[in-house]
């Protein structure tokens, strides 16, 4: 699976958010994108997953512009998941999670034995097999959010694009879902694109870190490469001390103080 944005505009009611960005995304492995709020990393993730259509410059997956490419042969490619998805009231668990076997339906909309399959396998890896029957809106967050995971298993594709998808969590559910994302990874050979903005759990469970600053891609390369004081302070504005973690050999950002505007204005 080849997925990359080639000069690159995304805009909102005339307003340009990412602008003229070439990006490509690296198979199999775990990408997120990090960057300060309106910096276009979930604008980006929009464009990448055929959400928005460009201003310009296109988006390819395995070479085709995705944006003419079928809609049910896109979806057989990478699956999406908003930031804040939303279900009709009263939607069962495992209804939510049959919504992702759309995209190998007919036209009678039926199940077959390999979706009931496919389901069953999604809601299994996901850990709520236990959860199948429940309404979605009795779920706790954390629970919540992995039955919307499961849907994008269900899906089974080689990518998966995630916004911010440990948002509004516990730190016991974040890590559920980022373990989970790098289960995918490694057991299932992935394609994971994420946006997170605790940069230490990017650090942590990324192969890849993409850094965004003004619709505009600062730094791309492996943790230790763009976790950085100097792309703290370029990036987020803010004074770091970068360390490593002893048991993960992740880097560590430890936040300092905000630079002041001309400390920034230099860096």
């Amino acid at each position: 699976m080849e997925l990359a944005a080639h000069d690159l505009t995304l805009a909102y009611e005339g307003l340009e958010v990412v602008g003229h960005l070439n990006c490509t995304i690296t198979p199999r492995q775990i990408t997120t994108f990090i960057g300060p709020n309106g910096s276009g990393k979930s604008t980006l993730l929009r464009g990448l997953a055929r959400l928005m259509k460009p201003r310009s410059g296109a988006v390819l997956l395995d070479g085709k512009e995705i944006h003419r490419s079928p809609t049910k042969a896109v979806a057989r490619r990478l699956s999406m998941l908003p930031q804040r998805p939303s279900a009709p009231d009263g939607l069962l668990v495992r209804e939510l999670v049959a919504l992702g076997r759309f995209p190998y339906q007919g036209l009678l909309g039926a199940l077959s034995h390999e979706d009931d399959r496919q389901i069953d396998r999604a809601l299994s890896t996901a850990g709520i097999d236990a959860l199948a029957d429940r309404p979605l809106g009795e779920l706790s967050g954390g629970q919540r959010q992995l039955a919307w995971i499961a849907m994008a298993l269900a899906q089974d594709t080689p990518a998966i694009l995630l916004d911010e998808p440990t948002t509004f969590l516990d730190l016991a559910h974040q890590l559920e879902v980022l373990e989970l994302m790098r289960k995918l990874h490694r057991e299932g050979e992935r394609t994971i694109v994420m946006v997170l903005h605790d940069v230490n759990q990017a650090a942590r469970f990324s192969d890849r870190i993409v850094a965004l600053s003004d619709g505009k891609i600062v730094a791309s390369g492996s943790p230790e490469e763009v976790l950085t004081i100097e792309l703290m302070r370029r990036v987020f504005a803010i004074e770091t001390e970068i360390t490593h973690c002893a048991t993960t050999n992740s880097p560590i950002c430890i936040p300092l103080r905000r630079c002041d505007q001309a400390d920034h204005s230099r860096s």
